[in-house]
């Protein structure tokens, strides 16, 4: 077994190396009759892709998708969606010197112990070139939740960079989509291009936080043990590449409240109960309040850096090792669109769950 699906019922299997000729996904489960085109998914994708500024690699690839099943006539069959991404500037040249090489804090090395052998040309499957398959499976998840659920918005930002955070006061969601690193905070935004300026001309990396939201997410998604919708999207979040840690809500911060301060109160609205804090990231239990769904998630510093680095090669030779090739300083700002696409994809798998389970009845209040 080589693990390569996610979700219960939405299921997507992604498919390809960084080097190879195309990477892709099978979408399977996805409902019938829903409006879908490649001009739907394409934006998501151009988010995500390479070469964008000079704070992300300097690999060219449009990233195009293509439909190859699973639509007609515009609209979603029901049948499995098989959806390709073609690699076109691969330099796998660059690469020839670490073929007998272990980079630190790469996968190689477990590869290399795990399976006898490993594609060294940018990681094969281990690569966050994989990422782009997700980005397209999460534009057929926000094309069904679009239908299904109109008024959910999925939201995803950076809040740290290195030892630098966001002013929380100055949060503002229009910035998001102004600045090369998806800030709400106009003033560390300009603080982190200087940051990362002067690491990349160092040649060092560094790492980041990612916050995603969804907001307008039903309440009584989720299930209470095995499907809990935190657990899932801690799951979905933590297979990204280079991610380290995730928090739903106020995550490890709940560690230093006391009870008193944790407890989400209640009351009732004009439209049902009403929470008067969201500490719990909109999941009590396992299943979803209503309220603003909360995912936070660690990126590790690119490990890719032109720094010397001490390892060992295939036969046990001690060396130091500088990794070339066309690399991410802060490999957190392309994770933001990955985040968002794992959001979109586990909330729509508990859709359909839910709509399977309980067929949407809800219990009363008030």
């Amino acid at each position: 077994m080589s693990f390569n699906t996610y979700g219960h019922l939405f299921r997507v299997t992604t498919w390809g190396e960084s080097h190879g000729p195309a990477i892709g996904c099978t979408v399977d489960g996805c409902p019938p009759g829903v409006a879908l085109s490649e001009a739907d998914l394409q934006p998501w994708l151009d988010r995500r892709k390479p070469g964008t500024s000079k704070f992300t690699t300097q690999r060219k690839e449009p990233d195009e998708v293509r439909i190859l099943s699973g639509v007609f006539e515009g609209r979603t069959t029901g049948t499995p969606i098989q959806l390709m991404i073609e690699n076109t500037d691969q330099r796998s040249k660059d690469y020839g010197e670490i073929a007998q090489s272990f980079r630190p804090g790469h996968a190689d090395i477990t590869y290399h112990q795990k399976y006898g052998l490993r594609d060294y040309r940018g990681g094969g499957r281990s690569s966050a070139r994989e990422t782009a398959s997700r980005v397209a499976a999460g534009g057929v998840a926000r094309a069904v939740l679009a239908q299904m659920v109109p008024g959910l918005r999925i939201t995803g930002y950076m809040v740290q960079m290195g030892v630098k955070g966001v002013d929380r006061a100055r949060f503002d969601m229009a910035q998001v989509e102004a600045n090369p690193f998806w800030c709400p905070d106009p003033v560390a935004a300009g603080e982190w291009a200087a940051y990362l300026d002067d690491l990349r001309l160092n040649h060092n990396s560094v790492g980041a936080v990612i916050e995603v939201v969804a907001t307008g997410v039903p309440a009584g998604l989720g299930a209470p043990l095995y499907a809990k919708m935190d657990s899932d999207l801690a799951a979905a979040m933590m297979s990204i590449n280079a991610v380290k840690a995730v928090e739903i809500g106020d995550g490890m911060a709940t560690a230093a409240l006391t009870g008193v301060e944790n407890a989400d109160e209640i009351r009732m609205g004009p439209n049902g109960p009403e929470y008067l804090s969201n500490h719990a990231g909109g999941i009590l239990g396992g299943i979803t309040t209503g309220q603003p769904v909360v995912c936070r998630f660690a990126v590790k510093p690119t490990s890719s850096i032109l720094t010397p680095r001490q390892t060992v090669t295939t036969k046990g030779a001690e060396v130091d090792l500088i990794t070339k090739g066309r690399h991410d300083p802060c490999v957190g700002i392309r994770a933001v669109p990955v985040g968002e696409a794992m959001m979109a994809a586990v909330i729509l798998d508990h859709i359909l769950m839910d709509r399977g389970q309980t067929g949407g009845i809800r219990g009363q209040i008030g």
